[in-house]
């Protein structure tokens, strides 16, 4: 309803909103006036009417004042009604019908029939424009194929109210279907295969070569999908030659069918969606991708860093983030060399700048700074591009080479240790010889000494310490040549006591240069079946341990005692103790807390792997400051 302003109001008359929601909903041309014809509210048919004449409102109800007065003709009474003939320029006239109602004129146009069914078409078509102008922004506003197919079900049900209809979404390639709305009672199975009608298809220039027979068929007519249905229309959606779904209204029984408009209506709607389905499911896709490279390159077992052209971390992932200790946070937007040392900084720099300029380098070591230490790691480095081939950053992948570099350094330890060994050996028989003699020779001047009465006592002392240490020499080379020699793998029966007691013997100068003493707690004990020489390694590294853990006047305890169907053996001492954080890997291979040389971290993982070769366990129990106690359990001997 429009309200011209410039026309004064009727005082006392009713107020012009009082009649607001009438006028919007008549289609009949009304104005009003009060009774001495001075216009105050016209509705838009009436607007439409006047304008259709050539007239304005104001001049239509100023023509009626003047036809009243030639015809001597007063406005109607309270309650009366009358018609008047209007003459309008180009000598055409138009009737209208005057009522009035206390101190209101009622002015009503006469619409002609053409008249009234162009201006209901038009009124149609401002209405369709608006909801589809509305259906435009929430398609745009839409951020997934569900929010998409919901905004088109909106427009639908405004442009089509009282209609039964279906909207079906599907994948471009394969045919099958990804999203469906519905409003209506479904037939069964009716929602598939998708059919298209053959005269749609072709207004839309589908191409159906690739189309999937099985998902999708084009026919004549397309079979109506709901009950209670007596016609439909149908309309693919169709963008880039390419099938994205297909929107169905179908008109339920009573309701008035004007097919050829809505289809026009549809077909206009239907090039909106499938436009708007394409992007929403390129932007699907695109975003998939994106995640799914993403999470290929975060959760990669491999080191990923990406840096850009300013050497800032763009990209650091799960297994950096592992390795060094450093969150995302504390690592992205940082300089690249940051966390490299800084003896590194000039020949990774090089690298990285060469990559900049586009050489990448296969294999490069270096080094990270870590929450705790230093890691080695190894990198391959590769330039990243841009859509126009310009240089965007650098990406290293790598892997970590840090317990690899270990390794290396205690084989190369290890070599050390076998030449020693050799040395040793070589050593230890030259020794052997000499001191055979040197025993030989004592036992017979110790004899001959005895022999003789006038010998005196201090010279014999002498003489047995002299054959005693050599007889000891002897004893230790040839224990060392023994423990030293490859163990035969096959198990014989054993004392377990005697096994200790030998490793005791072997650890002697351990055990002296430590200050500590050794006591023994050994019990009865069958024999167990063992690799003797296996057996003795194990006891000759707890017995080590322990003297290393220790203060000079320290205490090793061995005991042995029975359990069941099992041999206990136990070795305790008054050291230090264990750390309660490192109790759990002291088994892990080249896990070591002594200084550097003094301990490769093998003989605990050594020791545990002889054990549970020989059937057993070990287990530790330790508490700092009071000391540490190893404990093995073997099975005993078949009888």
């Amino acid at each position: 309803m429009k309200i011209d302003s410039s026309v004064p109001r009727l005082s006392g008359g009713p107020s012009p909103g009082a009649y607001q929601d009438l006028f919007e909903l008549l289609d009949e041309p009304i104005a009003l006036c009060d009774p001495a014809l001075r216009l105050q509210v016209a509705n838009p048919s009436f607007m439409r009417f006047c304008l259709s004449q050539g007239v304005t409102p104001e001049a239509m109800v100023a023509g009626v004042a003047e036809s009243l007065a030639q015809l001597r003709r007063r406005v109607p009474e309270d309650g009366d009604s009358s018609s008047v003939e209007v003459m309008l320029p180009g000598q055409t006239s138009v009737a209208l019908t005057l009522a009035r109602r206390g101190a209101t004129l009622m002015v009503r146009g006469r619409q002609g029939p053409s008249l009234m069914v162009a201006e209901r078409a038009l009124l149609e078509q401002a209405r369709t424009e608006g909801v589809l102008l509305d259906l435009s922004r929430s398609v745009a506003e839409a951020t997934g194929e569900e929010e998409l197919v919901a905004a088109v079900a909106q427009g639908v049900k405004e442009l089509f109210p009282s209609r039964s209809f279906c909207i079906r979404i599907v994948d471009a390639r394969t045919g099958g279907l990804t999203s469906l709305y519905a409003e209506g009672r479904f037939k069964e199975g009716a929602h598939e295969p998708l059919v298209l009608k053959q005269s749609a298809v072709t207004k839309t220039h589908l191409d159906v070569s690739g189309l999937p027979p099985d998902r999708v068929v084009v026919s004549r007519e397309v079979p109506l999908l709901f009950h209670g249905s007596v016609h439909g229309v149908s309309c693919p959606l169709v963008a880039s030659g390419q099938l994205f779904g297909a929107i169905n209204m179908e008109y339920p029984e009573g309701i008035e069918a004007d097919v050829p408009h809505d289809e026009r209506v549809l077909l206009q709607l239907a090039n909106q969606v499938s436009v708007a389905v394409r992007n929403a499911k390129l932007i699907d896709e695109l975003t998939f991708v994106r995640k799914y490279l993403e999470d290929l390159l975060e959760k990669a077992n491999a080191l990923i860093l990406v840096a850009n052209r300013d050497k800032k971390i763009v990209v650091f992932n799960q297994a950096l983030t592992a390795l060094t200790g450093y969150t995302k946070e504390e690592v992205l937007g940082k300089d690249l060399l940051s966390f490299i040392p800084e003896s590194e900084h000039l020949r990774v720099g090089s690298i990285i700048a060469a990559a900049m300029q586009g050489e990448s380098a296969n294999t490069f070591e270096t080094r990270l700074r870590s929450r705790k230490d230093e890691v080695r790691v190894a990198f391959a480095t590769s330039t990243v591009l841009t859509p126009q081939g310009e240089v965007e950053g650098v990406i290293a992948i790598g892997k970590d080479i840090t317990v690899l570099k270990e390794l290396e350094r205690r084989i190369v330890h290890a070599e050390k240790l076998a030449s020693i060994g050799q040395l040793a050996a070589s050593v230890v028989h030259e020794i052997n010889n000499p001191m055979t003699a040197v025993a030989a020779y004592s036992e017979s001047l110790l004899m001959n000494a005895r022999m003789r009465p006038d010998t005196h006592p201090s010279d014999l002392e002498k003489l047995r310490k002299i054959q005693e240490s050599s007889q000891r020499i002897l004893r230790f080379t040839r224990d060392l040549v023994s423990y030293a020699r490859p163990a035969k793998d096959k198990p014989e029966k054993v004392h377990l006591s005697a096994v200790m007691d030998q490793a005791v013997g072997y650890c002697e100068h351990v055990v002296t240069h430590a200050k500590v003493s050794v006591r023994r707690e050994y019990g009865e004990l069958p024999p167990i079946s063992a690799v003797r020489a296996n057996l003795a390694q194990v006891f000759v590294n707890l017995v080590t341990n322990a003297c290393h853990a220790m203060s000079p006047g320290g205490e090793v305890t061995l005991a042995t005692w029975r359990e069941g169907h099992e041999a206990v053996a136990e070795v305790r001492d008054t050291g230090m103790g264990i750390d309660p954080k490192n109790l759990s890997r002291v088994f892990d291979p080249f896990f070591t807390t002594k200084e550097e040389g003094k301990g490769t971290g093998l003989g605990l993982s050594i020791v545990q792997s002889i054990v549970e070769s020989h059937g057993g366990r070990i287990t530790v129990d330790s508490t700092p400051g009071r000391g540490t106690t190893f404990t093995l359990r073997l099975p005993l001997a078949a009888p």
